[in-house]
This record gives structure tokens, sequence and C-alpha cells, in this order.
């Protein structure tokens, strides 16, 4: 059995909805955890068909919403808790070894600075119902704070990514795609910039699901064997956020499937099903190579993570736009693509703990540092 005060689990459910992902991680030194962390389990779990239509539809207004919600929050936690569970079986730790549960939620709206001016994020989530479940501190709601001073609420494992990534000797950048894609870009100087770049798996698994009946397009190669339209990639690509500087964040409210079928129906012809997969494919590694090109011309290393890294046409279109730029995964650099934002949710609940702060105002846009997330005790 491991007897060390720097275990902790992280678990994250990101906007792609392809399920749970969970670690058990040692960070080593609780005093300055990264460099030396040891996963030591994981796990994932799909979310049940049910939960991730409850989820879909919740993204939406709708009847009755939080009754509804309320009990979906009930269902993702139970399902954690079994994540929790098997995690420790797996690794042979009991429950009391574990300093906290960094747990993210399902993020239903995200909408910072609209509306009122403040805006809000929400995350589908119920903390005390997962500490109850799992004998287990939690820590949860790690945006919201963000949100409150200011910021974005997004990205927020940029922090993390620079504890585990940084390299003195060149500049770095680690590219997330999960359901929406975001860049932290890691400066040799020890500079720090990261936002959210646009959709990525999001929009990639919605068209193939309704085309193909998959669930994700296995490697890319439905899109692969298509031909990007050039009308409808320069539609997508005129999108305002893009234009943008950061920092900003984006997500399910402002690309959806409704969003695209509004812009193929301004086509004088749509494309084939394949065809606009491949274009999605092309888009999404234009909206990176874009953000990278001119945010952090200097890069040279480009380290891939989240599900969109198992995508092989996606990476060699990132490669085609990014010749100067060396495109590999993190797992290349010591930690699995289906690792990361577990783990950095993981991190979160450690500078929580800690009374450090989780955010990066160059990041985040929010007045000041802060201390994210609530604690919801064993």
């Amino acid at each position: 059995m491991i007897d060390t005060p720097a275990l902790f689990i992280g678990l994250m459910s990101g906007t792609s909805l392809d399920g749970l992902d969970g670690v058990l991680v040692d960070f080593a030194s609780p005093a300055s955890p990264g460099p030396s962390l040891r996963v030591l389990a994981h796990a994932h779990r799909p979310l049940p068909p049910a939960l991730r239509a409850e989820m879909l539809a919740l993204n939406r207004s709708g009847a009755d919403e939080l009754h509804r919600a309320a009990l979906a929050a009930n269902v993702l936690s139970e399902l954690e808790a079994a994540l929790v569970q098997s995690l420790l079986e797996a690794a042979g730790v009991p429950a009391g070894a574990v300093r906290a549960i960094g747990a993210h939620g399902q993020t239903l709206r995200h909408q910072p600075g609209l509306h009122d001016g403040r805006g809000y994020t929400l995350q589908l989530h119920n903390g005390a119902l997962l500490a109850e479940l799992a004998g287990i501190d939690v820590v949860c709601d790690f945006r919201s704070r963000d949100v409150a001073a200011g910021g974005q609420g997004a990205p927020l494992v940029c922090a993390f990514h620079q504890a585990l990534f940084a390299r003195p000797d060149t500049d770095i950048a680690v590219l997330n795609l999960g359901g929406q894609s975001n860049l932290t870009l890691l400066r040799a100087d020890g500079g720090l910039l990261g936002f959210d770049c646009g959709p990525a798996n999001a929009l990639l698994d919605g068209w193939c699901e309704r085309h193909t009946g998959q669930a994700f397009d296995a490697s890319g190669a439905w899109a692969a064997g298509g031909r990007a339209d050039a009308a409808l990639l320069q539609s997508l690509l005129n999108e305002p956020f893009f234009a943008r500087r950061p920092p900003k964040s984006t997500g399910r409210d402002d690309f959806n499937l409704a969003w695209l079928d509004a812009r193929l129906a301004a086509l004088p012809a749509a494309p084939a099903a394949r065809d606009v997969q491949a274009t999605l494919s092309a888009f999404v590694a234009a909206t990176v190579a874009d953000a990278l090109r001119r945010e952090a011309p200097a890069t040279r290393e480009l380290l891939a993570a989240g599900g969109g890294a198992h995508n092989a046409d996606l990476l060699q279109r990132l490669r085609v736009l990014l010749p100067g730029v060396a495109v590999l995964t993190t797992a290349e650099r010591g930690l699995a693509v289906d690792q990361v934002e577990a783990t950095a949710f993981a991190w979160l609940a450690w500078a929580h703990l800690a009374r450090r702060p989780g955010n990066r105002v160059e990041v985040t846009g929010a007045r000041g540092p802060r201390v994210l997330g609530a604690l919801y005790p064993a």
C-alpha cells in the first residue's frame, strides 16, 4: 500500500461528451506537485446513452430544466463514485489515503461576461453526493470563481501544463483536443498564454454520429477519405470568434450542429456528408494553426492531448499547416493523451487545498489570482 500525503484523484467529463476519465495521481512532492507526478491508475467510462442525451438536451432551454438537471447531476456523481472505487481498487489504495478528488463536472452553459455583464458558467455536478459516496473530500466548481473575478473561467489547465511541460530551451504549445480545442503557449522565458481556439470533437463527433451512427470518426479515417469544401471552410472561418484576441473561451453555446447547419444552408449546394467531415477536420486544424502562428510564431513543438490526439487525420493536417513545428503528443513527453485533463483537475484540487491560485490572469483575464473551487468534506 502506498502511504503518501500527495495522492489525488482527478475526474473529467468534457464537452465532447465521450465519457468520464479518472486518474489516481501521486504528485510525489505535496509542496510542489507536477514534474515528478506518477499516474497510479487510469479509468474511462462512457456516459450511459440516456445521461448523454440528457446532457445534450440540457445545453438548450427546455421544460423543467432545474428538476432534470438535478437528477442528471445525481446520476453523473454516482457514475463518478463508481469510477473512483475502480481507481482505488486498481492501485490497491484505501480511500483514506487520498487527499481529495478534483471533479470538473459536465459543462452545460458557458457564458462569461454576458447578459448582466458578469455572465456565468455552469458545470453540472453534485459534489456533496460524490463526497458522501466516495468518502473522500471533493473539490469542484472550479470555473465560477474566475468568472466572478471577471475572467473567462477557461482554460484552467494552463498552470498545470506549465508545471509539467515547460522547458527553458524552447517555446512549446500544448493543444487540448476535446469538445473544444484550446492552446497553452509556454515560452522559453517563462511567459504563459492560453485560450480556446474553437470547436473540435463536439462538431467532428456530432456530424459523424449523425451520418454514420458511429460515436466518433476513428483515427479520422472517414474525414481522410473526403475532400474539404473550400466555400464551407471559408464560411466557418468567417465566424467573428476567430478574429478575437485572447483572453477568450467558447463552448457548445457558440459552436454546435445547429450552427453548422445554418452555414450549410447558406451554400448554393451542400457538400456530401463525408466532405463535410473532411471540411470540419480542416477547419479545426486551421483554427489551431492560425492561432499558433498569430500568438506564438516562435513555437517549435506542439504537444497534442485529449481524444482528438487519436485523430491521425487531424494531426497530419496540423503538420502540413505548421511545417516548422514538431507535432507530437503528450504521451511522447510522459503523460498519456487521455490522462492530461483529469490529471490537471487533480492538480487544481491540490492547489485549492494548498490555498494557491489555480487561474492565470494572463490566460483568463480575471482581475487577479484566485483560489478556485468549492470544497465538500467527506
